[in-house]
């Protein structure tokens, strides 16, 4: 048994993925809000190549039942619902609605990983949530990959460290596991930081970043450890949460 790091999606391979359980971060912020929209009562989020793809599919549902969310930059796209933002995906803002989103890294992340066994999407924010998948997982004789989406094809510290979190959440007392070396990278990343997460995303240049931009809120949100236990998987298109309706 496995589980692998891997630090963005240009090192993506087909044999990273096929077969495996596989777990997309993006914790500033795509992961994030999309854990948060369906905790709130979102029917499903749907990611999209584009903007242009996110309003192409928004003509395939009923008027009134979508969302268009999504960020070029940080900032909501005119014309658009919602932005990148947790905060924004409030249960008055998503119930019952599908969420078209677009982001600049996450969406893309997503995108990529065909052929996996599962997709769920990890964040702090569900932490133990999605790490008790992954670990029956794992028991069940299934390699693991976790896949940081990185910041503008580069490597991002923050979706490094949470990837750190999972590592060791998922490992404990469990034996035999292997792990690559960008696992144990991402592990000294997590002991690094501790659950001091505001240090992480303040150290961080996406977080500074979205500060300075005045998104101070979102990486409260986004520092929030299982604050909502839901696991979001990916499929046929769409993510929408593994419960006693849904078949993995």
């Amino acid at each position: 048994m496995r589980v692998d790091v891997l630090f963005g999606v240009q090192q993506l391979t087909p044999q990273d993925v096929q077969g495996r359980v596989v777990a997309v971060i993006d914790v500033l912020r795509a992961s994030t809000t999309i854990a948060v929209a369906l905790a709130n009562g979102a029917r499903a989020v749907m990611p999209t190549e584009s903007p242009d793809d996110a309003v192409t599919r928004s003509k395939q549902l009923e008027r009134g039942a979508y969302r268009l969310a999504g960020e070029r930059r940080m900032l909501k796209m005119e014309g658009f619902d919602l932005g990148n933002s947790p905060v924004e995906h409030s249960r008055e803002a998503v119930e019952g609605k599908t969420i078209l989103l677009s982001t600049t890294n996450g969406t893309k992340a997503l995108l990529a990983v065909q052929g996996a066994r599962d997709v769920v999407v990890a964040s702090y924010v569900n932490l133990a949530a999605v790490s008790t998948m992954l670990r029956t997982a794992l028991r069940g004789g299934a390699d693991i990959t976790l896949v940081c989406a990185g910041h503008e094809r580069q490597f991002a510290l923050e979706d490094a460290a949470c990837a750190g979190r999972y590592v060791h959440a998922v490992s404990k007392r469990l034996s035999g596991l292997v792990l690559n070396d960008a696992a144990f990278a991402a592990s000294l990343i997590d002991k690094k930081f501790g659950d001091n997460l505001m240090r992480l995303f303040t150290t961080a240049a996406h977080g500074r970043a979205l500060a300075a931009a005045g998104f101070g809120d979102d990486l409260t949100a986004c520092a929030a450890v299982d604050s909502f236990s839901v696991i979001p998987v990916y499929q046929d298109r769409q993510i929408t949460l593994l419960g006693p309706d849904r078949e993995r």
